[in-house]
């Protein structure tokens, strides 16, 4: 870029040009996002001031970020930030960026203890928090567990707790539900489910920046849920109910894993707004004792 005559509505337009030739399907969201970003502006006033030449320092920090980008860096770690739900999220390279996808699952999961008061809920693998979080915010009076086995994601969602000022979800270090003697009215979870294999078939924003001990789910993708759909038939209260999120061509082997487990009915897999399989969901039966 030239330092000179370089007006907000210029940047904006090369920004949105140079992420197109590197390839970004959200060039335009993304310029803007960095843009914002580094002004300290929403934006909304980026198109209110198309017409304001922009300092050297500004153009700067700018092209600092634009640089980083077009590297293939995602905007999220860029910013720090991240929407989600109805909630805004403190994010960096220590957890998954979270997706529009995972929502989803919050909202089904909302549904399923809608009628319950006080409802119990863990959220296995938290990450960022985005889930424990979203459904603290809707339901702030859920006793809510966030659990991850990593303590960099515990302190990212430790951080998302004090800047959204919740007070019910209480941070679990724990690996699963393993030692877990507790019961709840929800167990829900985005684990890992991306076969080891595909894991460098992935774009480079997500396989060269973000966890990679989030994305593997070991050589078929579903070490996780094997581990986690029993300890979870044993954990839940009568009627309580287990939300899964999978991959879109997982949705019929994780129906017959959950078939094949004692102790659940109703299940049901879930699709998205592009019509791809994204949840999986059953109900405990009301009977406790047969999952023994």
């Amino acid at each position: 870029m030239d330092d000179v005559a370089w007006t907000l509505g210029r940047v904006l337009k090369w920004t949105t040009g140079f992420f197109e030739r590197k390839g970004s399907s959200s060039a335009r969201l993304d310029a803007e996002l960095l843009m914002a970003h580094a002004l300290s502006i929403d934006r909304v006033r980026l198109y209110l001031d198309l017409h304001k030449p922009l300092a050297p320092a500004e153009l700067k920090d700018i092209r600092k970020r634009v640089e980083r980008r077009g590297a293939g860096e995602p905007v999220a770690y860029i910013t720090g930030q991240k929407a989600f739900w109805t909630i805004d999220l403190e994010v960096d390279a220590r957890v998954l960026i979270p997706r529009p996808d995972t929502e989803h699952l919050v909202e089904h999961g909302l549904k399923a203890v809608e009628s319950v008061s006080t409802p119990r809920i863990v959220d296995v693998g938290c990450g960022s928090g985005c889930i424990a979080l979203s459904m603290a915010h809707a339901r702030p009076d859920a006793m809510i567990w966030a659990m991850d086995i990593s303590d960099d994601a515990l302190d990212v969602t430790k951080q998302n707790i004090h800047q959204l000022g919740l007070s019910n979800v209480e941070v679990k270090h724990n690996d699963l539900l393993d030692g877990i003697v507790e019961t709840f009215d929800l167990i829900i979870s985005n684990p890992p489910y991306i076969a080891t294999g595909e894991i460098e078939k992935l774009m480079v924003s997500v396989r060269d920046y973000e966890p990679v001990r989030a994305l593997d789910g070991g050589p078929d993708g579903l070490d996780f849920y094997r581990r986690l759909i029993p300890q979870a038939a044993t954990l839940l209260k009568p009627n309580g109910h287990l939300l899964l999120e999978i991959g879109y061509d997982q949705g019929d082997r994780l129906k017959q894993m959950l078939v094949a487990q004692i102790g659940f009915e109703n299940i049901e897999v879930l699709k998205d707004y592009g019509g791809n399989d994204r949840v999986v969901k059953a109900r405990r039966t009301g009977d406790m004792n047969d999952a023994t």
